[in-house]
């Protein structure tokens, strides 16, 4: 794949998720409340977690118009999707009433962050800056 091309499928990927964030997770933990829901019922949690996630999903489709303008959040939305991803994996095998989660909420970050981490392998690398004062 080429320079351009990997930049052309990242903005999309970028706008795609961040619309999938903005406008795709209320209707999916209605849709599919076991596969995306961890509390029945009115649940403060819920509304928190759709505000976060929307937020991000702006400043992704932000981030889209200039990729390597914005690596530092590509990076913080591929390993926040891979440690959040890993922690609901836990949480779902040890509590197997929310197993459902593992082809659902849990993968839809795996996927997030292995398609941004392979069209963005340079936001997928950890950088620490040396010496910094």
């Amino acid at each position: 794949m080429t320079e351009v091309e990997r930049v052309k499928y990242l903005t999309l990927a970028l706008r795609a998720v961040g619309a999938v964030c903005i406008f795709g997770v209320y209707p999916l933990t209605v849709l599919w409340p076991s596969g995306w829901t961890w509390h029945s019922g009115s649940s403060e949690y819920l509304g928190m977690i759709i505000a976060i996630y929307a937020t991000l999903g702006v400043f992704l489709i932000v981030a889209a118009r200039s990729p390597n303008d914005h690596l530092s959040l590509i990076s913080f939305t591929i390993w926040s999707s891979i440690v959040h991803g890993a922690v609901m994996a836990v949480q779902s095998v040890l509590n197997l009433q929310h197993i459902h989660h593992l082809y659902g909420d849990v993968l839809a970050l795996f996927v997030i962050a292995a398609v941004l981490g392979f069209l963005s392998p340079e936001a997928l690398r950890l950088r620490f800056p040396r010496g910094a004062a």
